[in-house]
């Protein structure tokens, strides 16, 4: 699952909507090599800048894009049940294929509220519904014993976006409830390689904006328990993560309160997008409060795309 970042215009923050249509046009191109789902509109796409009239627009847009021949599933998350069901209510009249909701936020529910949650969407719309289960954002956490009531009432729960960093506790919600509904690794990458063996279905990917090829690989040599090329591939992009650290750490301190594992800063997401721009597609700026790359650092990460991890210019 492709989570899509989505480009704004330097200087202005405007929504460029012209640069999404090119990166997702990007994308339907590359799903040819390979299963790939679109995710617009998610916490990597900024949702919580997006204005209802501009979440709207890059809905429609990405949709209209894909043309059915790649699954779209929305974010569709907010810390209000009606707000959430107004929106996967949208997603679904414009034709995506599911919405991914994020547990509700803010002010933490109790168990039965977030049942209720899950339970008044999944009954309000008959598209898919991927449950985000991210304590990151979140403060809470969907436990087995709920995601697996709820996996057995309702069939449009398609999957699980599953977060923790806690590996116990992954492969809980794997033995549990995998057998019901597809537990995805939803901590990109390097998550990915180190617990495919598990049994995770698939990951959720923000790198796959720009490499989805290598992308593809490693989902295949995962889920095929080729373990050897699964890290053969992490070493290849440990460079880049490094890079991603290492903003984390200039660009800091963090704000948050949480400690690692758990998202200390969201640098990797100004990095991603200025090394869409680097290859020819349509990165962008980032909204505030989030900042972008200074100029400095992108001289170092143009070295790290071209010369160590070898990707090449998009042709348009």
């Amino acid at each position: 699952m492709v989570v899509q970042l989505t480009p704004f215009k330097y200087g202005s923050e405007e929504l460029d909507l012209e640069g999404l249509k090119m990166n997702t046009e990007f994308l339907v191109e590359a799903s040819k090599k390979g299963p790939l789902v679109l995710t617009p509109a998610g916490s990597t796409g900024e949702h919580y800048t997006l204005n209802d009239e501009e979440y709207k627009k890059v809905l429609k847009t990405v949709v209209d894009i894909a043309g059915g021949k790649v699954p779209v599933v929305p974010g569709a998350g907010h810390s209000g049940t009606k707000v959430v069901i107004e929106k996967a209510r949208y997603a679904q009249d414009i034709g995506a294929d599911g919405v991914m909701v994020v547990l509700p936020y803010y002010h933490v529910p109790t168990e039965e509220g977030l049942y209720l949650h899950y339970s008044k969407l999944c009954q309000s719309i008959d598209i898919g519904v991927v449950i985000y289960n991210n304590s990151d954002v979140s403060k809470i956490y969907m436990k087995p014993h709920t995601l697996r009531k709820l996996a057995e009432e309702f069939d449009n729960i398609v999957a699980v976006k599953e977060n923790t960093p806690n590996v116990a506790m992954l492969y809980d919600q794997i033995r549990k409830c995998g057998h019901k509904v597809p537990i995805l690794q939803g901590r990109g990458e390097w998550w990915f390689g180190l617990t495919a063996h598990l049994g995770v279905r698939g990951y959720i990917s923000g790198y796959a904006n720009f490499m989805p090829d290598l992308c593809l690989e490693m989902h295949h040599a995962g889920l095929n328990k080729n373990y050897d090329k699964l890290f053969e591939i992490m070493r290849k992009i440990e460079v880049y993560e490094d890079f991603i650290s290492e903003m984390g750490r200039k660009y800091g301190p963090s704000t948050t309160i949480l400690p690692p594992p758990y998202v200390d800063h969201y640098m990797v997401y100004p990095v991603m997008k200025a090394t869409m721009d680097m290859l020819g597609l349509r990165g962008g700026s980032m909204r505030l409060p989030l900042v972008n790359l200074k100029d400095e650092d992108k001289k170092k990460l143009e070295d790290i795309v071209f010369s160590k991890l070898r990707l090449e210019k998009i042709k348009n």
